[in-house]
């Protein structure tokens, strides 16, 4: 088991970063349980199957707990999803010794490209490079949780016009 907190910034991408991503990823992954900012969810990465526990932490960020589980068990978690699995690839790289997560969504999310970064604390600043578009931070139809239920394709907009609508 692993037990963290998670602070993170999510942005919109103008374009992808120069230099080769030190990690690719394929994730499938769906929410077995929500309520309010709680959520339960099951991924499969990179043929790794994992349960995660997310809850509010009181200080910001969201404590984040997760256990490895088997195929099996995995496969039957995703058997009982009320919605279609998010499907994307995670490309993984270090920039000025910060690492950034950029998610590239597939099947109803196609389209939709997100840069993460994990903070270590709160109040830490980063520099806003020039490939980031606008900051979705705070905006929830962002979190995967809500893209589950709510998938890119319904939304009704292409992803420049919402990086210019977030922009304007």
């Amino acid at each position: 088991m692993a037990l963290g907190v998670e602070i993170e910034r999510k942005f919109l991408i103008r374009k992808m970063p120069k230099g080769k991503p030190v990690h690719i990823h394929k994730i499938r992954q769906g929410y077995i349980a929500r309520e309010g900012n709680n959520s339960v969810r099951v991924r499969e990465k990179d043929d790794q199957f994992i349960l995660s526990i997310k809850t509010h932490h009181q200080s910001g960020g969201r404590n984040e707990l997760e256990y490895n589980i088997s195929k099996e068990e995995g496969e039957v978690l995703f058997s009982s999803l009320s919605h279609d699995a998010i499907i994307k690839t995670r490309e993984v790289y270090e920039i000025n010794g910060l690492i950034w997560e950029i998610d590239i969504f597939e099947g109803a999310n196609k389209g939709l490209v997100v840069a993460e970064i994990e903070l270590e604390n709160i109040d830490q600043v980063i520099d806003i490079a020039n490939w980031l578009g606008p900051e979705v931070t705070e905006l929830s139809k962002f979190y995967n949780a809500n893209l589950a239920s709510r998938p890119f394709e319904k939304w009704r907009v292409s992803y420049d016009a919402l990086i210019e609508r977030l922009e304007g």
